[in-house]
């Protein structure tokens, strides 16, 4: 794995320490935001999971090699840099092995992190089902490895351009908890309300970590889902969002545009429909997320290192 693996010295310590550490998915910096917003938004990121006692492992592929932890100038260069393929698992061979750059999906990125032994991760939103599904079989690699890996996905819900009722069927059937934080509600993205509701409801990140902790000291294999609402004073109307995915998702129909592709269309065009707005709130509750992914880590490695949920 050395050839293709190069982590970083301060997470290497961590790790070697048993420190806390949080993986930090790179598609986000990519494809997801406009430069230079997006070096803005990854370098705050490790900057608040750094403040709260955790250390950031934001991972991607650069050249031809896994990065689990990335310098600036190597967050500049691929916030910049022109065709970077979108890395899941099918992905990793292919540009690995041609040596090329690919930012790492939710899929792609906890893969890695289950290499390395990072068990919580902090991200947007997750993938799931896409609209009309039961015609294209649209299903993100996403789903798969939540239900393949032992990882803990902080996020705002599934992204609102899909199918929450049947992502969560999905994710249902591959035995996954959704775990709403502070809420019964799954959160849909940019909004805290979707009219769906989560498994559990859970309030402290401490209550969260003994239920990862209990989950996989009995062997039960499989990751679980955090849904952590986007804060109030950044949620958009939940009508007004489902009305620009709506002329969106239209548009991408006319225009033929499918798989990869679809995703970073919409989210490109849902920010034009909202003056920008849309945007802000990414931006917003990744921070959020990323503060709790702390707090969630640092409270399952205590728990590790005592030997029982305290």
């Amino acid at each position: 794995m050395n050839a293709f693996i190069e982590i970083h010295p301060d997470i290497q310590k961590a790790l070697f320490d048993h420190q806390p550490v949080v993986a930090l998915e790179s598609t986000i910096i990519s494809h997801g935001m406009p430069y230079p917003d997006n070096v803005k938004m990854a370098l705050e990121v490790e900057d608040i999971i750094k403040k709260e006692g955790a250390v950031p492992a934001t991972i991607a592929i650069i050249k031809g090699k896994i990065k689990v932890g990335l310098t600036k100038d190597e967050i500049e260069y691929l916030a910049q840099a022109k065709d970077v393929y979108k890395v899941g698992k099918r992905d990793f061979a292919y540009v690995l092995s041609q040596g090329l750059t690919g930012a790492t999906t939710v899929s792609g990125t906890s893969l890695v992190a289950s290499m390395v032994g990072t068990k919580v991760f902090a991200t947007g939103g997750i993938g799931g089902v896409h609209r009309g599904a039961e015609l294209t079989f649209d299903i993100s690699r996403d789903l798969e490895e939540l239900s393949d890996l032992n990882i803990c996905v902080v996020c705002a819900g599934a992204k609102s351009i899909l199918d929450l009722g049947l992502t969560l069927e999905y994710l249902e059937t591959k035995g996954v908890e959704v775990i709403g934080y502070q809420t019964d509600e799954l959160p849909a993205f940019y909004s805290r309300e979707s009219g769906y509701k989560v498994n559990y409801r859970l309030d402290t990140p401490e209550s969260i970590a003994r239920l990862l902790y209990t989950k996989w000291q009995i062997k039960l294999k499989g990751g679980v889902v955090i849904a952590n609402p986007i804060p109030e004073a950044y949620s958009m109307d939940h009508d007004i969002i489902d009305q620009a995915i709506e002329e969106a998702l239209k548009e991408a129909k006319e225009k033929n545009i499918t798989g990869q592709l679809v995703t970073p269309f919409l989210l490109s065009k849902i920010k034009h429909l909202t003056e920008g707005k849309s945007l802000d709130s990414n931006i917003e509750l990744v921070f959020n997320n990323a503060k709790l992914a702390a707090l969630i880590s640092i409270h399952f490695h205590n728990m590790q290192k005592h030997g029982c949920a305290i």
